[in-house]
């Protein structure tokens, strides 16, 4: 049952998901004019010069454009304020052909490559469509509100202590009306900073490590179920999830102003929103870092197994990426970049999607109860026989395959190990053990003081195998001489011995003779030396896995592994002892996305 990685596809199912009881006060105020009927509007194409330099001052291209929930939805008075501060008017460039703008030739061309266009700063046929895309509302070079105060206040500094105060005829005036302009133009920070509080948010990222989402009462879409809404936002925060350490969990009963993350529908003006949506064709959607969520329904939003329309689950991921406190990423196949490229609907994020959270949030971690290189036998194309292997890491009843290929976990794990491994304990899982010799091939797993014996064939434990024995059965039986229960163990095959590992010694049994190898046990420290003093396990090993990725053994132990010298290593400096162990390394540094997952994002 446990498929190759290559081969590998999940198939999500959706489940029947419980109805919302009752609509409720939406957070902004608000004048009802979504609420009207209204027909399907078509958004404003860039058609020509004029419409192209809005567009780039829009996105932020010409210069950041203040990103706030708070802000004016008019981005012609934020421009017009800055000219009053910057003392602008007299300036010529404002209204200057854009052609003959430095501002707006310099603009294009960093459009034009960073969409890969030859950057000429003409606007051409090709650098219309480009922004002609359907896209995310959110400016791909923008700036927070509190940042512009710091930034102000940083100007005023620099001017007080780098110029004479007598000098009136300095270029770089002091600034200090910029923030009490913007103050009266926009909303107090007040709703912004307990906001901050209720929510734990620290900077740019949440600073807890649960949080909860809703979808608004009065924010549903027209073009899809209530349940099939759920379901795709569900699926939405589970993909960030399984690559990032934090938990999301939809919550429909708490205080709306305790919920971190809410998400509705609209068109136009929508849910008080300060910004107003364009129609169908090119924005789709807009968020806030650190805040919420909303959808143009003028859109044809798509459930995930549609061919057609825009899919409502890669809008979704996208936006959920701005909340969490991701920009855009111009990189081809990043879910965060700012156009809209149609995909498959099994699409995953990508390399620069996982390291650009993590960087933000950091990496999953251990401990794990085992980890282990599952080995079969199949015929490949030209019915040769092969051997191939997956990687599998359990912890507390859910286990991960890992994609060696790929260096990440699989995508849609972890599942349950009672879904994929029938017939052994269901979690707490002690040992994994392949003993494979040129006439021997059995797998075990041990916990407590019992093993069970795993039928490939059939996928799930022996209740009995060809040789008449029962499962489970008593370690002390199978194995004459080794205590329980164990910590773990693994079979080297160079010596045709299991390790067995309890507390902070080592036990070598020797296979061929069914019973504990001579002068065994011995302390670990002893047959797996330190290379660097005091940098050693010593005992209580979580997992001793081996890699046929890597051809080595590595111990695990809490959230860090140590390596084992392999024969490989010796060739190269023999001066290391046999079976030394290299310095600890956190585990997410060798294993990535290795994460857990909320449990009502879990059978999904």
């Amino acid at each position: 049952m446990q498929p190759t990685s290559y081969l590998l596809i999940t198939v999500y199912h959706c489940m029947a998901l419980p109805w919302l009881s009752q609509s409720e006060k939406l957070y902004h105020s608000r004048d009802r004019s979504d609420m009207e009927t209204s027909t399907l509007q078509q958004a404003e194409l860039v058609t020509d010069l004029t419409s192209a330099q809005d567009f780039l001052a829009k996105y932020g291209w010409t210069e950041p454009v203040i990103w706030d929930s708070s802000s004016t939805s008019n981005d012609k008075h934020v421009r017009g304020l800055q000219m009053i501060q910057e003392g602008m008017s007299n300036s010529k460039e404002d209204f200057a052909e854009p052609t003959k703008s430095p501002t707006f030739i310099e603009a294009l061309k960093k459009f034009q490559k960073l969409n890969n266009l030859t950057a000429t700063g003409i606007l051409d046929d090709a650098t219309i469509n480009a922004m002609n895309k359907p896209r995310c509302g959110v400016p791909d070079n923008q700036i927070s509100k509190s940042n512009l105060g710091e930034e102000t206040l940083q100007r005023t500094s620099t001017n007080e202590t780098g110029a004479s105060n007598n000098d009136t005829k300095s270029s770089n005036p002091p600034k200090v009306r910029k923030k009490r302009f913007l103050d009266l133009l926009m909303s107090s920070d007040k709703y912004k900073k307990d906001q901050e509080e209720q929510h734990g948010v620290g900077g740019k990222i949440f600073s807890k490590k649960l949080l909860k989402w809703r979808m608004l009462g009065e924010g549903y879409s027209s073009q899809l179920s209530i349940n099939e809404q759920r379901y795709v936002f569900k699926l939405a925060f589970r993909m960030w999830s399984e690559i990032m350490p934090l938990d999301f969990e939809e919550d429909n009963t708490s205080p709306l102003y305790a919920v971190d993350i809410k998400l509705g529908f609209g068109t136009g003006r929508h849910l008080g929103c300060t910004r107003t949506f364009d129609g169908s064709g090119q924005e789709f959607a807009h968020a806030w870092f650190l805040g919420d969520i909303h959808f143009d329904d003028d859109e044809h939003f798509t459930a995930p197994n549609s061919d057609n329309g825009i899919s409502l689950l890669k809008v979704a991921v996208h936006e959920i990426g701005h909340v969490l406190g991701l920009s855009h990423i111009y990189r081809p196949g990043s879910i965060m970049q700012p156009n809209y490229i149609p995909q498959e609907s099994g699409f995953e994020l990508d390399w620069s999607d996982r390291k650009a959270i993590q960087s933000l949030y950091g990496s999953c971690e251990g401990p794990f109860d085992t980890a282990f290189d599952w080995v079969h036998k199949e015929r490949n194309q030209y019915g040769e026989m092969v051997v191939r292997y997956n990687s599998y890491f359990f912890r507390n009843g859910w286990y991960w395959m890992y994609e060696n290929r790929n260096n990440r976990t699989r995508y849609g794990d972890p599942i349950p190990i009672s879904t994929g491994w029938p017939g052994i304990p269901i979690q707490n899982i002690n040992a994994f053990l392949h003993v494979w010799t040129w006439t021997r091939d059995a797998t075990y797993f041990f916990k407590g003081i019992q093993y069970w014996r795993y039928d490939r064939d059939k996928d799930q434990a022996y209740a009995q195998d060809s040789q008449g024995q029962t499962y489970p059965r008593l370690i002390s039986e199978g194995f004459p001489g080794i205590p329980s229960p164990i910590d773990t163990a693994f079979f080297d095959r160079r010596t045709q011995h299991v390790f067995f590992f309890r507390e902070t010694q080592v036990y070598a049994f020797d296979i061929n003779r069914n019973k504990v190898a001579p002068n065994f046990p011995k302390r670990i420290i002893d047959v797996f030396p330190a290379i660097v003093p005091n940098n050693h396990p010593r005992g209580h090993i979580n997992a001793a896995y081996y890699s046929y990725m890597h051809s080595s053994l590595f111990l695990f132990k809490g959230k860090e592994f140590w390596k084992v010298v392999n024969d490989k290593d010796r060739r190269k400096n023999p001066s290391l002892p046999y079976n030394g162990l290299y310095p600890k390394r956190p585990i997410s540094q060798q294993w990535f996305d290795i994460c857990n997952v909320h449990t009502s994002l879990l059978k999904i």
